[in-house]
């Protein structure tokens, strides 16, 4: 337990009285996620389950482009926001109750945020403008807790005064920019290079801020787990994906008797969730990040395109069961390039980011690489062929279970042996 935990409140004291935000320490042991960030992730389940719901629909209906260009936008605002507050809770979480109501401020913010995100869908699916206004509102909510945050921190750590004043700057004058976009009602043509412009500096407002990944006492196992737990809640969107999916598709007159695509919709959707998990957890991020401390910021944002690979995948599956039921305008090729596009890019983003933090490649990798992009292809070419879709589901389940079996047969000592040279390197 921290030190944190071991607060006793004096008489006339709160129980969870102020504590100096002095940062924490990087090296604390059994250092684990606390009850109130697990709550602040539950936040975030409405905004992925918004985002991913709308993209199927739209996918569905035969708008794929503008389908994943605004689930695009809504994934990139989702994992800035997580991001920004995780990696603050990681060096200066207190849990007092000041920390706990900027906190609260901050999950305001996040359920604001969720309630423009259909919106922002339908304006992308009409085409005339992007509507920004109650998802940039939600924004100043979460900024107003942020930067209230790092004004503490830097009050009451003059060791981390000056990382504390650089972002609550860079937050002011980015967040005064996406309120200027919001609000400005300009063409599209004008606002997607300003969209790009804003979140090019959402990326690198930790290095303008902190000039690299030590300039905050981060926990490396923290941090990991911290990611390790928002990839699950992710994940989920594949369970809600495949009740979607499946839940029409029972027969009978009661919905009581199973069909073959309503099997296959549950065997395909929790398999391939499933799979997808034991991938992302073959790789021990908080051990690598104990030796590779430097490369916080790739494991930090490097994450964006993995976390919209999981949540895409879940929208996938319902896709398909709207196909299945006969509710979507798209061929059975569109039905499943839908699930087999966001599960190519989970994987992919895993293996680059294992080499990366690595720094070492495994052509062992190349082969497994190889093998599930062969799987993902078969699946659109079996639905080409006319094949039926739930067939098509089972063959994309298989893609993660190519690295499964890799990892657990020869993949891990070759891990093993990477650890190991990072550990004699630092050493």
């Amino acid at each position: 337990m921290s030190d944190f935990d071991h607060r006793e409140p004096g008489r006339g004291r709160l129980a969870h009285s102020r504590v100096p935000m002095t940062g924490r320490d990087p090296g604390e042991r059994e250092r684990v996620s606390t009850p109130l960030e697990l709550l602040f992730d539950l936040t975030f389940v409405v905004a992925v389950g918004t985002a991913a719901s709308r993209f199927a629909e739209m996918v569905a209906e035969g708008h794929a482009g503008q389908a994943v260009t605004a689930f695009v936008l809504a994934m990139f605002a989702i994992s800035v926001a997580w991001i920004s507050y995780s990696w603050f809770a990681s060096a200066f979480g207190t849990d007092d109750w000041l920390y706990r109501v900027l906190t609260m401020i901050t999950m305001i913010g996040v359920v604001v945020f969720s309630l423009g995100i259909p919106a922002m869908f339908h304006s992308v699916e009409e085409g005339d403008h992007l509507e920004l206004r109650v998802i940039v509102l939600g924004y100043v909510v979460m900024r107003v807790g942020m930067v209230l945050q790092w004004w503490r921190a830097a009050k009451e750590s003059p060791e981390y005064r000056r990382v504390g004043m650089a972002n609550i700057r860079w937050i002011v004058v980015i967040q005064l920019g996406w309120v200027a976009l919001a609000f400005s009602h300009l063409s599209l043509a004008v606002v997607f290079p300003c969209f790009v412009l804003l979140g090019a500096m959402e990326l690198v407002l930790p290095v303008l801020a902190q000039g690299r990944a030590g300039g905050t006492p981060w926990h490396p196992h923290h941090v990991a787990e911290r990611y390790s737990l928002f990839a699950i809640i992710t994940l989920g969107e594949g369970v809600v994906g495949t009740v979607a999916s499946s839940g029409d598709l029972l027969g009978g007159a009661d919905g009581t008797e199973w069909t073959w695509n309503a099997v296959a919709v549950v065997v395909a959707g929790v398999g391939l969730t499933f799979g997808m998990w034991w991938v992302y957890f073959s790789t021990p991020f908080g051990d690598i990040l104990v030796h590779r401390r430097q490369r916080g910021y790739l494991f930090g944002y490097g994450h964006i395109p993995l976390f919209a690979g999981i949540a895409g995948a879940g929208a996938g599956l319902h896709v398909a069961g709207l196909s299945l039921e006969h509710h979507a305008k798209i061929g059975h090729v569109a039905v499943v390039l839908a699930l087999a596009l966001p599960v190519g890019l989970y994987l992919l983003t895993v293996y680059l980011l294992h080499t990366l933090l690595l720094s070492a490649a495994d052509r062992f990798h190349l082969l497994l690489i190889a093998c599930t992009l062969a799987m993902l292809a078969l699946a659109v070419l079996l639905a080409a062929a006319e094949v039926p879709v739930a067939v098509c589901l089972l063959v994309v389940m298989l893609a993660p279970f190519v690295t499964v079996v890799g990892y657990e047969t020869i993949g891990h000592r070759h891990q093993r042996r990477m650890l190991d040279a990072l550990r004699g390197a630092r050493d």
